[in-house]
């Protein structure tokens, strides 16, 4: 798409969740210029390689979130470089940063010191505790701050983290959502923004209804599992006939009978014990001893087949190789050559205009 064919954006971010808001951009068309910082080889994630990884100066994880920009090598102390990135935000229309707690206003690259020279520009600062800014943020201490690992695992497992750096995913839309917010506001008035969040309100927001159970009901979630507090058999896990696994999302008690149907069993709905929403949870360990014995009698793919058939909500748990051997995923890769190496990473758009 090209929709912001004619938007300048000057990227002062790294890692990932700024990063990936320039890509966003950059997929619909914006000429996206990330500035690196010289002394250190740039982005630091250049350097996160995984143990098999031999390129050089590139890395997997950075390929994730750089897609289709034009890369400047500066240094923020240097006279000349320094007055190259003042032309730079001179004109753009959109300024991504990520500056650490004090450092836009010791290099005088605040909202306030570019609107000086550029009173329209966008500028879309992303912080990390908004609490405590002072505080170094990284995901993983976000996701422990903010409720996600005390809930997130087996009842018998250690909090765990998610296995990807999702604040920083969520905090990147939260900057989207924003700047596009502030360009519908430019073209309405003509005048720029200062569009702010944080990794630690762009988590908060993202607890959703686990957060509602806390502040309605005083309940606090639990670890367990993929299972779902509200809601069963929805996120249970079973194995099946070929030894694969697989995962249910009834949300109905309709769905629920139509399941039992196809185990051949129609009668454990007609159970008091698991009739309703309500006993099926309070009753979850034995339904989950009998679903999981039912199952184990069916292969997986032919099972999910005859329920996708009765409209029932249930998956094959697939790993990476498996995900990306569907055609929906192959059509959603974006590729570039970097430094010579052919490099391959996730569209992070999922929507279409027409």
């Amino acid at each position: 798409m090209s929709v912001f064919k004619d938007l300048k954006v000057v990227e002062l971010a790294s890692v990932l969740a700024g990063p990936a808001v320039g890509m966003f951009l950059a997929e619909l068309g914006a000429n996206v210029i990330k500035i690196e910082n010289k002394k250190t080889n740039g982005d630091v994630t250049r350097n996160w390689k995984s143990s098999n990884e031999k390129t050089e100066n590139i890395s997997a994880y950075f390929s994730s979130a750089n897609w289709g920009k034009e890369h400047l090598f500066l240094d923020y102390t240097d006279d000349k470089d320094f007055a190259k990135l003042l032309s730079l935000c001179k004109e753009a229309d959109v300024i991504i940063c990520n500056f650490k707690y004090g450092d836009a206003q010791k290099f005088n690259l605040t909202y306030l010191d570019i609107q000086k020279t550029n009173n329209k520009v966008i500028y879309a600062q992303l912080n990390g505790f908004k609490s405590q800014p002072e505080r170094v943020a990284f995901d993983v201490v976000l996701q422990a701050e903010c409720g996600y690992m005390h809930m997130n695992g087996q009842p018998d497992t250690p909090p765990t983290k998610m296995p990807l750096a999702l604040m920083d995913i969520l905090a990147a839309h939260q900057l989207k959502e924003g700047i596009l917010v502030a360009l519908l506001k430019k073209e309405k008035t003509g005048k720029g923004s200062l569009v702010e969040t944080s990794l630690e309100e762009a988590a908060l927001s993202s607890l959703a209804n686990q957060a509602t159970n806390w502040l309605m009901n005083k309940e606090i979630p639990q670890r367990i599992g993929s299972m779902h507090p509200n809601i069963a058999p929805y996120g249970d896990i079973f194995t099946t006939k070929d030894n694969k696994l697989l995962v249910t999302a009834i949300g109905s008690t309709k769905q629920f009978a139509s399941f039992c149907n196809i185990l051949g069993r129609s009668e454990i709905a007609r159970d008091t014990k698991f009739s309703s929403n309500q006993n099926r949870l309070k009753n979850r360990i034995a339904l989950q001893e009998i679903l999981g014995t039912l199952i184990r009698d069916h292969n997986r793919d032919e099972l999910i087949a005859h329920c996708i058939e009765k409209s029932i909500p249930i998956g094959a748990i697939k790993n990476m190789e498996e995900v990306f051997s569907s055609k929906t995923a192959q059509n959603m890769l974006l590729e570039e050559i970097v430094n010579g190496e052919k490099t391959t990473r996730i569209k992070s758009i999922a929507f279409t205009i027409s």
